[in-house]
């Protein structure tokens, strides 16, 4: 069955943008596509970024729902270890180019 159905989602906005993905991946990709899995390369990646987005926001749920019934929120201490070792945290200087 495919991922989704063949065309453009009507009502629903959309913009281009340029993602990078590794080569094995992108052939795979392709293969899917070939063979009527997928009926895109971009409508794959729309699915999968959908799929990652649901999956993120639902272990941010269970994760505050599993903290409400132990200890309770997390510290200001905890979330910066927690960030550290997850590898969350904010990026320093992320966006911004430094004058030489």
């Amino acid at each position: 069955m495919p991922l989704s159905g063949r065309g453009m989602v009507f009502g629903m906005a959309t913009r281009k943008v340029t993602v990078t993905l590794d080569e094995a991946q992108l052939a795979r990709i392709r293969e899917l596509v070939a063979g009527g899995t997928a009926a895109s390369v971009s409508g794959f990646v729309q699915h999968a970024v959908g799929v990652a987005l649901d999956d993120v926001s639902g272990w941010g749920a269970m994760l505050a729902e599993a903290l409400a019934k132990t200890v309770g929120e997390l510290t200001a201490e905890e979330r910066v270890w927690a960030d550290e070792i997850l590898g969350t945290g904010k990026r320093r200087g992320r966006g911004k180019r430094s004058a030489a």
